[in-house]
């Protein structure tokens, strides 16, 4: 299942998501993996959880991160939660493609029992219609 929390910079969807990922890695029963751009969440997050930088891969664009996400969920098929902060830095703010992302990657997760919660900034009514119903 694909969350997203969507505002404008500065409206609070990092605090959200912090709190969001401390209460998964308290009730987890598997992994919980937070991937962000650059490190800005080190001390804001538990240290059970695995935290992923993808300006150490050079992660660009959403082909990249698509493979990126789908690599670490096939990888590792204990993740019970994925938190990605950032998402429109790390693949674009091409909102279209953005959309065909979240597209693939719902197909991708299929019936596994993994919750995927993503920060977007972007005001709710900037999102294509098929965006919409992610949205927390």
């Amino acid at each position: 299942m694909i969350k997203l929390i969507v505002g404008n910079k500065g409206s609070g969807k990092t605090k959200l998501l912090v709190e969001m990922v401390t209460k998964a890695a308290n009730s987890s029963s598997g992994n919980v993996v937070c991937i962000e751009k650059e490190p800005k969440l080190t001390f804001d997050i538990p240290s059970s959880v695995r935290l992923m930088e993808t300006c150490k891969d050079s992660i660009e664009g959403y082909d990249e991160f698509y493979g990126y996400v789908a690599g670490v969920l096939s990888g590792n098929f204990d993740i019970t939660d994925l938190f990605i902060d950032s998402t429109l830095k790390i693949g674009g703010r091409d909102l279209n493609k953005f959309a065909c992302f979240l597209e693939k990657l719902s197909a991708s997760i299929g019936s596994r029992e993994v919750n995927v919660v993503m920060t977007v900034s972007a005001d709710k009514d900037e999102l294509p219609a098929s965006v919409r119903s992610y949205i927390l």
